[in-house]
């Protein structure tokens, strides 16, 4: 028996992901569409006796993935 689809190759797969590169970069610079704004958070100030250190939410989630 004889495969109908043929074997995939490197250069086919170089290819396919130059060509889906090449479309992604000309719809994100198609005139007219807009980007949203992106949300900007002003950083807290820095501690002016050092440290700097603050519990906040991603390190809770980091601590907390990390017990067994």
């Amino acid at each position: 028996m004889q495969d109908s689809q043929p074997k995939p190759s490197r250069r086919g797969f170089f290819f396919g992901a130059a060509a889906t590169g090449a479309a992604a970069v000309a719809i994100v610079n198609l005139p007219g569409v807009q980007a949203p704004e992106a949300v900007h958070q002003e950083p807290k100030p820095a501690p002016e006796k050092g440290g700097g250190y603050s519990l906040t939410e991603h390190v809770k989630r980091y601590y907390k993935s990390t017990r067994l």
